[in-house]
């Protein structure tokens, strides 16, 4: 059996999936719909970036999302995907969204629309330059959480990416009060990232309870895959609990650690992250030793897969 995988924000970089736009039909046809769906010059912003507007979130997440479209498409195109025995798809955050769409539960035109409401909720939710994320290397999720309750940091876990690797959000202010004393517990760095505001925390409940209005309005289908939610890391085909886990997705951590113990308790053994970069498949050798990982970020690497 095999698991896909989407990224999620921080991997896009320009000229992303421009080979396969060049070479396959069916991914111009990918970007069209998806342009058509939200209005906006997509190709421009992945192919050249001269607006400089690819790491915008507002415009990064419909990027990211229209590339591993594009991957999925072209690999569906190329291949019988039934000979892939899939049976489980997961993102990584905005990458939830692209797993949702190649299970069937969302169409790629509501789903075009819902993350450029997204991207535009999560820039605005808080006051520009106000907020953050950081990255902390050499401790794991439970050190963390433990440094936070028993100094009363102001901050929270927004992202268990691997034991060795967790993400961080909060305010400006609190972020600069947590450094010392998360330096001082034993972490190796404390890396502020580039992004607009403190995703997955609490500081996004306002833009999450709005994002809950607008799924309200999408249809839901139950999944052709078993989806590993963010929220729960749990699997389910189920299309009110995969709802239910999105609804609850913006301000809470990605539980990326258990999302991949989930996969290996399942007795899982293949994964293919499909899409720009290959951060996912970085994070997971350090969680666990039991997969065969596959990357398609490219048509060279698509071409290799295909003739694995």
């Amino acid at each position: 059996m095999t698991a896909l995988l989407f990224p999620g924000q921080g991997s896009q970089y320009i000229g992303m999936t421009k080979d396969f736009y060049d070479e396959f039909a069916i991914a111009r046809e990918t970007f069209e719909k998806i342009e058509n769906s939200v209005k906006i010059n997509l190709r421009d912003i992945i192919f050249t970036n001269k607006s400089e507007l690819l790491n915008i979130t507002k415009y990064t997440q419909l990027a990211i999302y229209s590339s591993s479209m594009c991957i999925f498409n072209v690999l569906q195109n190329e291949i019988d995907i039934d000979k892939l025995f899939i049976k489980y798809s997961l993102g990584h955050s905005l990458g939830e969204y692209s797993a949702l769409t190649v299970s069937n539960v969302i169409s790629v035109e509501d789903c075009s629309k819902l993350l450029k409401r997204r991207g535009e909720l999560m820039q605005n939710a808080f006051k520009e330059n106000m907020s953050g994320m950081v990255a902390i290397i050499g401790l794991d999720c439970i050190k963390v959480e433990k440094i936070i309750t028993d100094n009363k940091l102001k901050v929270e876990v927004a992202n268990d990416n691997s034991p060795l690797q967790v993400v961080i959000s909060g305010t400006k202010e609190d972020l600069l009060k947590a450094e010392n004393v998360i330096i001082k517990n034993g972490a190796k760095k404390f890396i502020y990232l580039n992004v607009s505001s403190a995703f997955h925390s609490r500081l996004m409940k306002n833009a999450e309870e709005k994002m809950k209005s607008l799924l309200n309005k999408v249809n839901f289908q139950n999944s052709s895959y078993y989806i590993i939610s963010n929220f729960s890391a749990k699997e389910t085909k189920d299309s009110k609990i995969i709802y239910n886990n999105l609804t609850k997705q913006m301000s809470n951590k990605v539980r990326w650690v258990e999302s991949i113990k989930c996969l290996e308790n399942l007795n899982e053994s293949k994964i293919i992250e499909i899409g720009p970069g290959n951060v996912l498949s970085g994070l997971i050798k350090r969680i666990s030793n039991k997969f065969t990982l596959f990357n398609i970020n490219s048509v060279e690497d698509l071409y290799n897969f295909v003739n694995e």
